[in-house]
This record gives C-alpha cells, structure tokens and sequence, in this order.
C-alpha cells in the first residue's frame, strides 16, 4: 500500500514540476516574442512622425530594457545606430534577404544563433523604405528557466520527501486496523470466537467490522447448534438402534416360536427402524433443500383430506398419552403445490405443537379458505409456553430447538422447522409464527387456493 501511496505521489509531482516547467518557458518565449514585435512596431511609428534625434533616444530606451533594435534604409545604409562597430555589417544582409520582396508593414520572426528577431519593413516620414530589427538575447530566458527548474527540482524533491513520509504514516495508520483485524480473523478461524472486531477510523473499516461481528456470531451460534443436533441426533439415532438389537435378541431367544409374541416384537422393530428412517430423512432433506437438488412437482390436490390424513397419524398420542386435537377444516379446500413436500410441511407443523403444547396436552388445527376464496389458511396452536421475541427469529434456523424440560413425544432433530421454512420459501408461500410467552405459539401457512371446479377438471383429466 505504501508503494502505491509513493508511486502516487511522484508521478503527482512530476507532472506538477514538468507542467509548471513547460508551461514557464513557453510563457516566458512568449513574452520574449510579445516585446521584440512591440518594440519593432513602436519603432516603425516613430520613424514615420519623428525625427532620428527622437528615434535615437527610443533605440536606446529599449536597449535599456534588452532590447535591440537597428534600422536600415533599403539601399543597405545603416541609420541607427550610429557607432562604427562592425558587428552590424551582417545584418542588412540578413534583413534583405528577408523582406527586399515584402510590402511596408509586411514583418518576419526569425533565429540567428541565441536571438530571437523580429524583422518589419517601414517608411520614415520622407517615404523611403526602411527595415527595422528588433532582437532581443534568448540566453536571458534560458537562464531564467534554469533558475527556475533547479528551484523546481528543490522545490519538488522536498514536496516529494513530504510525500514519501506522509504516505508511510497515512498507509501505516490505515494498515495497522487492518492487520489488528486480519490477526482477529485467523483467532476467529482457529474457534476463538471472543474476539471483538471494532475500527472507527474509517466508515468502511467500521463497516467491515460489524460485517465480521455479525460472521463471528453466526458462526459461533452455528457451532452451538451443530454440537446440540450433534448431541441429539446421537441420542436419537442411538435409541432405536438399541431397541432395534434388544427386540431382535428377544426374537432370536425368547418369542422366536410363540407367534403372538414374535409378531409383537417384529413391529417394535419395524417402528423404530421407521423412526430411524424419520431422523436420516430429515438430515438429508435439509442438506437437500438448502441445496436445491430436490425439484418441486406442483399438482392440484386436495389440502382438506391432507390435513385429516395427517392428524389420524398423530391418533396413537391420543391413544396412549391422552392427547387432544381440536380441529376446525373446512372441507373442499384445494391447492396447487408438491403435496409429498406439503405433507411433509404440515406434519412437522403438527408434530412441534405436539411437542411443545401445554399440560392440558392440547392442539389447535385450523383450515379455512379467506373472505374472497383466494388463500387457504392453515393455523396450528399449542397451549405451551410460548416463545420469547429475542427466540422467535431463531426457530427457523437449522438445529435450533427451544429448550423445554417436558418430555417431548414426537422425536426429532431439531430440523423440522428448518425443514419447513426451507420448503416454503421454495413454494413463495406467505408463513410465520406468533407467540407470546405463557400463552403458547401459532404457526400459520397461507396456501393459494384452487377452486372446486378445476380441481374436478383437473382429476376428470387424469382418468381419462
């Protein structure tokens, strides 16, 4: 990070110093150009409305300021300035060779070694032809602009050093959060999930932070569901495969020829592998879910003789613990859904109200088509003890099971609730859960309805 920050910060530099630079020079040849031309025109004003005493005195005003200018009369006579020097004996010939075709007012910009020229051809007041040389030294510029690019070299190597050092403080205060969090991360990853993720220098950072917050507490209630199904799927896996080995003993010693008893403990046997086959079943319909392998196959079916076939299976609690099922179905009720997965959702709805109704061992179970005949409703309530709003998002999760001392007569993994969130969100059906603490939980399902008529035709079809 830090190598990106300096990386940055030169080429920031560099082409502040380089533009600055470039752009000091042109403005300066410019300005160079801008004085030469003025100085030349000026001059060329004069000479037509002054006397040469007057234009004297201009020539060396300008020279005052680095400007030379020299003054010709066509025929090659030099007429300012007035000294003998010999240097100027080139000039004419430089000056004819430019503008002896030009008309009066007709000018030139041209180099000779360092100077930069400014050639024009004027009239004096009598007429005559003149040409006009305004030059002016380059050097002056060069070194200008060398004064000003090794100030710019200074100027840019401390900018630079500056940046250099603020970009290692910036990048080593910005990295220190992260590997303070990446450190944390590892301890998280290892099971250490005490480790408190908070970093308020940056809003990302505190964002990122409260996202590794809410992992770590998914894992970590993840884990503490994986080691209770863990717990509770041993147990039950555990007691039907003894009682699976203990009545096959009894066979093999006890009831092997008396038939009465041999038939009896043959469906021990048979209950509890049915049992074991519940709890495999439920494991893999959650892995399945989850994963989308299992497809849904919608049908129309009837939803009123489901319900009933399903409360007859929880007839045996009836029988030997005294439970009760008050049922209020409205009969003729039809959806359109996978019926071996509905099955499958209201049996685990009915099973944990069994599990969790009061001591009056009570279930409610409600099916009722709306107002407009729309949606069937299914309602089913226990009498238990409810479940506390901090609990109740939590029910659906995986291996989430509220903790009830009561013995619980239909068994299960702690999946079931799972189970059914799972296939009903694969469905889009509108479900939830109230619940208030001492007074029990509904759960509710809104299955869409399907009139009475298509489910007729829909049957017709198939036995035709």
């Amino acid at each position: 990070m830090w190598g990106y920050f300096c990386l940055n910060a030169i080429l920031v530099i560099l082409i502040v110093v380089v533009g600055f630079y470039a752009i000091v020079g042109i403005t300066l040849e410019n300005h160079a150009r801008d004085r030469v031309e003025h100085a030349g025109r000026d001059m060329a004003s004069t000479l037509k409305k002054e006397e040469s005493a007057n234009v004297h005195d201009k020539l060396l005003s300008y020279r005052d300021e680095g400007v030379n200018l020299y003054i010709f009369h066509a025929d090659g006579e030099r007429l300012q300035p007035t000294d003998s020097a010999g240097v100027y004996d080139g000039l004419y010939k430089e000056l004819n060779e430019y503008l002896k075709d030009s008309k009066v007012g007709s000018d030139k910009f041209y180099r000779s070694g360092n100077k930069l020229n400014y050639a024009i051809v004027a009239e004096n007041k009598n007429g005559d032809r003149i040409y006009i040389l305004s030059s002016y030294s380059m050097s002056i510029v060069r070194e200008t602009v060398g004064a000003l690019q090794l100030w710019l070299l200074f100027a840019g190597g401390i900018a630079m050093l500056l940046a250099l050092l603020f970009s290692y403080e910036f990048s080593k205060h910005l990295t220190r959060g992260l590997n303070i969090m990446s450190e944390k991360a590892v301890r998280l990853a290892h099971g250490d999930y005490e480790v408190e993720f908070a970093n308020a220098n940056y809003r990302e950072m505190a964002q990122l932070s409260d996202s590794l917050n809410y992992v770590r507490d998914e894992v970590k209630k993840s884990e503490d569901f994986q080691r209770e199904i863990l717990a509770n799927t041993t147990h039950d896996l555990k007691t039907p495969l003894t009682m699976i080995k203990a009545y096959a003993s009894m066979i093999m010693e006890i009831s092997g020829n008396n038939p009465e008893k041999r038939n009896k403990h043959l469906q021990v046997i048979i209950n509890e592998s049915d049992r074991l086959t519940g709890l495999v079943n439920d494991v893999l319909s959650v892995s399945k879910l989850r994963s989308n392998m299992e497809t849904i196959n919608l049908s129309v079916f009837d939803l009123t003789g489901l319900v009933y076939a399903i409360v007859e299976k929880f007839g045996y609690l009836q029988e030997s613990q005294g439970y009760t099922f008050m049922i209020d179905i409205q009969p003729n009720l039809y959806t359109y859904a996978d019926e071996e997965k509905i099955y499958q959702v209201l049996y685990n709805l009915i099973g944990n109200a069994a599990n969790y109704t009061g001591a009056d061992k009570t279930v409610y179970i409600s099916l009722k088509s709306n107002f407009d005949g729309t949606i069937n409703e299914f309602f089913v309530r226990d009498t238990g003890n409810g479940i506390s709003e901090e609990e109740l998002p939590e029910i659906w999760n995986r291996y989430y099971r509220v903790k009830e001392n009561h013995p619980r007569p239909v068994k299960g993994t702690g999946l079931g609730l799972n189970i059914v969130k799972a296939i009903l969100e694969n469905h889009s059906f509108v479900f939830g859960v109230d619940s208030e603490v001492g007074k029990g939980s509904e759960f509710w399902v809104y299955f869409p309805a399907v009139p009475p008529e298509v489910y007729n035709e829909v049957i017709n079809s198939e036995n035709i």
